[in-house]
């Protein structure tokens, strides 16, 4: 098998290095997260205008360049590298495919305005009581004449507090299964609690009171969300891993660096040889982590049984490498390592929320022992 990127993936992964190294700094990013408005619109802007990244992976019939899961890998590999925190899974690889997945007008209309970077969407999926079974929502779509109403409450909804639309999953009231709906994020009935994660994302908790909704905003078949609800999520847990193994890379040139540069007793610490032991360890777990990345993207178009250990087999591999890598570049750095001075901080705090996002991972090293099970 070729691991080898070909011409036009290459141009994608050095076109998107060179704008990141030269138009995305942390600590300008930051201060938009803490103080702003969570993100820097204008980034989101070339996003789509000057590199294209928005519809990369989407068909041409909405815009989008035709790429597939390998330029899903390219993409988010260097959005972690650099640590972008605007919402590129959640908008385009977790919403954008429910949408392209759904067959209805509405929804490619707004997809074609996300590749255009006009619009943004964010899904809406977890509850209270479900937070990591998506398939469980409690949330309740009463058909109210052509129309319906919604009701119930969603957390930690990623992206949200940035979106123009949500795609909200439900049931409907009195039938089996989950239903997928479309809304204006802003449309009477919805109430968003906003907020700043520990790895300076925007998320929110989201209450729809009496949410009325046209019959158009049920995107697909009435109960039938699910399959597509799966492909989203496992979708989701590939891209942050390939994220991941771009944060661990910089956290790994960042601390082998420091530790040419830090002396003690006259001499480096990169100099000795227990300290380049633990950078020999880390080096490995990035590479198992980038190993199973491919894994888990080669397979994204593969049966549902087929796609879904390969993703649990790289999410779990990537949480247990994650947790290594960040707690290693914390120790190696010392006390400042955690500070708000120094990069590496706020890279371990993205790496640990990876760990958590898309189902945790002991959830995906159930989940692999079940489908592999004889």
């Amino acid at each position: 098998m070729d691991f080898n990127l070909n011409s036009e993936q290459q141009m994608l992964r050095d076109g998107i290095t060179k704008f990141l190294a030269s138009r995305y700094d942390l600590e300008t990013s930051r201060a938009a997260a803490k103080t702003g408005a969570g993100w820097q619109p204008d980034i989101w802007r070339a996003f789509a205008g000057e590199l294209g990244i928005l519809g990369a992976t989407l068909p041409e019939e909405f815009d989008g360049i035709g790429g597939g899961a390998v330029e899903l890998m390219v993409i988010t590999e260097a959005l972690g590298y650099a640590l972008v925190i605007e919402p590129y899974v959640d908008a385009v690889v977790v919403a954008g495919g429910l949408l392209r997945r759904s067959g209805s007008p509405a929804a490619a209309e707004l997809l074609k305005e996300i590749v255009a970077g006009d619009k943004v969407a964010a899904l809406a999926a977890a509850e209270p009581d479900s937070a990591d079974r998506w398939q469980d929502a409690a949330t309740l779509a009463q058909p109210d004449g052509d129309g319906w109403v919604l009701n119930g409450v969603k957390i930690v909804a990623a992206g949200a507090p940035l979106a123009t639309h949500l795609l909200v999953t439900a049931r409907i009231a009195g039938e089996d299964g989950i239903s997928l709906f479309l809304t204006d994020a802003d449309a009477a009935g919805i109430e968003l609690h906003p907020y700043r994660t520990i790895d300076d994302r925007s998320a929110a908790d989201i209450t729809f009171t009496d949410l009325r909704l046209p019959a158009e905003a049920l995107l697909g078949e009435r109960g039938g969300a699910w399959p597509s609800l799966a492909q989203a999520r496992d979708e989701g847990a590939a891209a942050i891993c390939s994220e991941a193994v771009g944060c661990m890379r910089k956290v790994l040139a960042d601390t082998v660096e420091y530790c040419k540069q830090r002396q003690q007793f006259g001499q480096p610490i990169g100099s000795f040889q227990v300290l380049q032991h633990r950078m020999v360890d880390m080096f490995m777990e990035v590479e198992q982590s980038a190993a199973a990345v491919y894994l888990a993207i080669l397979n994204l178009e593969a049966d549902e049984t087929t796609r879904a250990r390969a993703v649990s087999a790289g999410k779990a591999t990537v949480g247990r490498a994650a947790r290594f890598v960040g707690q290693q570049a914390v120790q190696l750095h010392g006390g400042m390592g955690m500070t708000e001075e120094l990069a590496i901080g706020h890279y371990f705090k993205r790496l640990t929320a990876i760990q958590y996002e898309f189902g945790t991972t002991d959830h995906h090293l159930a989940r692999y022992a079940e489908l592999t099970r004889a």
